[in-house]
């Protein structure tokens, strides 16, 4: 297929680029590349890749693919809460128009990548499904429901979208972010000696390795079309449900000589959810994760050695994604609405 992956430089787009190549398809990139700076190790498979903002498209961006995923947008809570409205401009309104543009090119699926955050605020007693309330408690998790309901009403016979429903994502990618819970705990513990937990670390959270993420993206495109016909489905493995302080143990046994700390005004967090993934894995069984977040932390501990990952870098500008932006924006590179001030070029 020829595939155009938006966020194609970003976390996950990162580790999805190669793996798209060796399944046989034909990738072009479209990112802004807010992050160009916070490289953790060389980009692999080399791609066309368009550095373009996503509220900016043309028609003529969107002809000659056949399918296209998206992944990007502002990635996370604390930049979604950075300024809301440009979170539901680019999050939102900018997601449904790319569906939009890509709908009246031709382009014949969909793949949105969504989020379990969807779900919110729940009862640890639930396991949900694909058919569960949602109950968002930020402006990131409310964008990602309300392009999943805006762009379920363009499908028809020509124009198939599929909701992907990601699990918390870990794991090593040559665009690295630490503000992920797994990451973030192997980071403090290799950095510090401590694994230090904000909360107090009852709340529930699903995660699942951004390679398992692109591989649920590759089982999408290889399914028959009414498999995944504007269907959602969580992407994770149901196992791999875990309070955070079950994650601090796993790392404390990975990472030697370091402690769990809690912080003396912890507090349970509001986003507490246990999710069921047992839909992706029925009527996808292609999909099959590799991953899980013993061996994930194993993967981020030797990944952070390598490097020589020290406090400032982790804690800083480099590889915190809100605090690389307030950089940019104080500089002046990047304008109050989060486009570049400098020339656009192809990379």
């Amino acid at each position: 297929m020829q595939i155009l992956l938006t966020g194609d430089k970003g976390y996950i787009g990162a580790v999805m680029v190669p793996l798209l190549i060796q399944e046989g398809h034909t990738v072009t990139g479209l990112d802004s590349d807010w992050f160009e700076q916070s490289a953790f190790s060389e980009l692999q498979g080399k791609i066309v890749s368009l550095k373009k903002d996503l509220r900016d498209l043309a028609p003529s961006d969107l002809e000659g693919y056949d399918a296209v995923i998206h992944l990007a947008g502002l990635s996370n809570d604390p930049l979604g809460d950075l300024n809301p409205s440009l979170t539901y401009e680019i999050n939102h309104a900018a997601s449904v128009q790319l569906a939009k543009l890509a709908k009246k090119a031709g382009v014949s699926r969909f793949l949105f990548s969504s989020s379990c955050s969807t779900y919110g605020a729940a009862s640890p007693e639930e396991l949900l499904d694909e058919q569960a309330e949602f109950r968002p408690v930020t402006p990131y998790g409310r964008s990602k429901v309300l392009v999943e309901q805006d762009v379920a009403k363009l499908a028809d016979s020509n124009f198939s979208p599929t909701f992907l429903r990601n699990a918390t994502a870990y794991g090593a990618s040559p665009r690295l972010r630490f503000d992920l819970v797994l990451n973030n705990l192997v980071a403090w513990a290799l950095t510090t000696g401590r694994i230090y937990i904000k909360s107090d670390g009852t709340p529930w959270r699903p995660i699942v390795h951004i390679e398992d993420i692109s591989r649920a993206s590759i089982a999408v495109l290889n399914a028959p079309r009414e498999v995944v016909h504007c269907e959602a489905f969580n992407v994770g493995q149901t196992d791999e449900n875990y309070q955070i302080r079950d994650l601090a143990e796993i790392v404390k046994e990975t990472v030697p000589g370091c402690r769990v700390e809690y912080a003396r005004d912890g507090s349970p967090d509001t986003r507490c959810y246990r999710v069921d993934f047992s839909k992706i894995n029925r009527l996808l069984p292609e999909f099959k994760p590799r991953w899980n977040a013993r061996k994930g932390a194993k993967e981020l501990y030797d990944a952070l050695r390598v490097v020589g990952l020290r406090l400032e870098d982790f804690e800083g500008p480099r590889y915190k994604r809100i605090a690389h932006l307030q950089e940019l924006l104080s500089s002046g590179r990047l304008g109050p609405d989060l486009r570049w001030r400098e020339a656009i070029m192809v990379a």
